[in-house]
């Protein structure tokens, strides 16, 4: 089972996310991910979605997708694009614990957001993989709560998914 980021402007309204996403669990598809923004324009969203499948399961949705009104450009977000995500971990520690933690962050590039008598908390983003290693590395510390927002990915150069000749016939 493969992978796959789709990246897709919508219109800025409510009910376009539930619509999406209410589409996929129709189908039975689960979304590994998905992330809404509001776009240099206000009249568009952009939402990317991570799934995994096979390339039928990508053509389906992309196809059924594209059938939304409110769906105006779907694209696949090339692997070579920018992927990016957040994460906030809250860990239980105690003093003696930190001077590990402070190492882990510093190897991570994470950042410490919040310390408290019992907690630690961290934000970290990079790509999902990191993420994961990370989150992995701090598990023996006992993590009390974990937040991801879930990947986002631009393509890299002048490559652009708003490409006008291909999205306006929809609008």
């Amino acid at each position: 089972m493969n992978q796959y980021t789709i990246a897709a402007l919508v219109s800025n309204k409510s009910g376009v996310l539930t619509r999406v996403s209410s589409m996929f669990a129709r189908r039975g598809y689960n979304i590994e991910s998905i992330s809404a923004c509001k776009t240099e324009d206000p009249t568009l969203s952009r939402l990317t979605i991570v799934l995994n499948g096979d390339d039928y399961i990508l053509e389906q949705m992309t196809k059924q997708m594209d059938k939304l009104i409110d769906v105006k450009k779907i694209k696949q977000v090339e692997e070579d694009a920018v992927y990016r995500e957040l994460l906030l971990v809250k860990l239980k520690t105690d003093a003696s614990k930190r001077s590990e933690i402070f190492e882990l962050c510093q190897i991570f590039r994470a950042k410490i957001v919040d310390v408290s008598p019992e907690t630690t908390m961290l934000e970290l983003s990079g790509k999902p993989v990191k993420l994961d290693g990370f989150v992995n590395m701090l598990m023996p510390y006992g993590i009390i709560e974990l937040a991801r927002t879930g990947v986002t990915a631009i393509s890299r150069g002048t490559k652009c998914i708003r490409d006008e000749a291909d999205y306006k016939e929809k609008i």
